[in-house]
């Protein structure tokens, strides 16, 4: 890992700041944060805590533990905050709606979101959840990049191949503008890559090229 990176030394610092349940719980708007979003159980919690070399987010084999929107604070003017899962069949319905009630509330009104980290399970990218995020993304004009999570699942060769395939399918269907990588929580795989891309959304450097 790059001693480099401005971006480290703030991750490594990160701490907890509040949780969320609606938008007007939020912190000031005011600044620069990046959200984490992602299906549930598909790696976004422990991609935060690898990112920041910490236990700051919740993780858990029960997908669906994330309810609310968790926001970590990096300085006085740069946040990273953890969005709900999505998408888990088994929470109740009343809930689910009120997760995407308040996610897009989120997203929509929220001045200071600087860019969008999607995780997707390698195996299993590009559900209906994915393909909702990536058209708000290229309809808001919000910054999107990909992190395609527990590739350690996969050889090598196969990651690689999966990594091509959902390149390939994301520039015909939303073009050039989203970036993605391998990433494997377990790992480290693909940290410099993500860490780049935080630093250039939180203007704390230039990113480096994507594998």
């Amino acid at each position: 890992m790059s001693t480099k990176n401005p971006i480290l030394g703030l991750c490594q610092q990160a701490r907890f700041l509040i949780s969320a349940a609606k938008v007007d719980q939020c912190p000031p708007d005011e600044g620069l944060e990046v959200a984490f979003a992602g299906r549930s159980n598909a790696g976004k919690s422990s991609a935060l805590n690898t990112l920041t070399h910490a236990n700051l987010a919740r993780t858990s084999k029960t997908p669906g533990r994330t309810q609310l929107l968790n926001f970590f604070e990096l300085d006085e003017q740069r946040r990273l905050v953890d969005l709900p899962g999505y998408g888990y069949a088994k929470v109740p319905i009343p809930l689910k709606l009120h997760w995407q009630q308040h996610l897009e509330a989120y997203l929509s009104s929220r001045e200071s979101l600087a860019g969008l980290m999607l995780m997707m399970d390698i195996r299993h990218p590009l559900t209906e959840f994915d393909r909702m995020m990536l058209d708000w993304s290229q309809a808001s004009g919000m910054p999107m990049h990909i992190l395609l999570t527990k590739a350690d699942k996969l050889a090598f060769g196969a990651a690689k191949n999966a990594l091509l395939k959902v390149r390939q399918e994301i520039f015909r269907e939303w073009g050039d503008s989203v970036s993605l990588q391998l990433f494997s929580a377990p790992k480290r795989q693909g940290t410099d890559e993500a860490l780049q891309v935080l630093a250039h959304w939180l203007q704390l450097g230039e990113p480096e090229e994507a594998a």
